[in-house]
This record gives structure tokens, C-alpha cells and sequence, in this order.
């Protein structure tokens, strides 16, 4: 049997912190929100890869246990737009021998940590 196609794809997850949230991923990683509705937006994070966001009252917990990973070359120079933008680094760039990628991590307002990651694994293709 052929598995029907899968086009797009979107997370979503609750922001109870609405306009920081807002502020974060608009103006501070600069994604487009494709889609506004009544309390969520959905933000195109690359080609048919979407985040989206729903004000909710409350974060799933523990939030630090979501991971959303945004995959780029760039991990420096992201490093030094977010410090520039006083987001808390947690992690700063590093190699991970383990999973072969260079990365970093960050937080949202939300809690929810945020993987800037370059893979290094020639298996890995676009």
C-alpha cells in the first residue's frame, strides 16, 4: 500500500506568554506568520515547516522537556544575533561528537528550548 502524501507540517504548542511570545518569534528570529487565527498564529519556520503558537493559559510541564530545533549553518551567527537580543542562551555552540552537529541552545518566553543546529553528518541532506 502507498502511504498517502504529508505536505506541510506544523507543531503546535500553548503559549500562555502571548505577547512575548509574539515578540520572540517575530522580531527576534524573524519568522513570517503565515496564518493568524482567533488565538493562534502559525509561523513558516523553513519551506513547508511550520511553529504554531495558541494562547493558552498554561505551558505543558515540565516545559524545558520540549525542543524545538531550527537546523541552519549559521550557528554563530545566530549565537551572536540572540545575545544581542538578550534571549537566554543555555547552551552556547558546541560540537556534538556523539550526534555529529554543532549547535546551541536557547529559551522562549514560554520555557520551551529552542536548538539552533548545524548537522555534520554527511547522511544528512537537504
Amino acid at each position: 500500500m502507498i502511504r498517502p502524501p504529508i505536505t506541510e507540517f506544523i507543531a503546535f504548542l500553548p503559549a500562555p506568554n502571548w505577547e512575548a511570545t509574539r515578540q520572540f518569534y517575530e522580531q527576534t528570529l524573524g519568522l513570517p506568520c503565515a496564518l493568524e487565527q482567533v488565538d493562534c498564529c502559525i509561523y513558516r519556520a523553513a519551506g513547508a515547516g511550520y511553529l504554531g503558537f495558541c494562547r493558552r493559559a498554561e505551558t505543558p510541564q515540565p516545559a524545558e522537556r520540549v525542543i524545538l530545533t531550527l537546523v541552519t549553518p549559521a550557528v554563530d551567527e545566530w549565537h551572536a544575533h540572540l545575545q544581542a537580543h538578550g534571549v537566554e542562551i543555555t547552551k552556547p555552540p558546541a560540537y556534538n561528537e556523539r550526534y555529529h552537529i554543532y549547535h546551541l541552545f536557547a529559551r522562549d518566553p514560554n520555557g520551551y528550548l529552542i536548538e539552533i543546529q548545524r548537522f555534520d553528518d554527511p547522511r544528512w541532506s537537504d
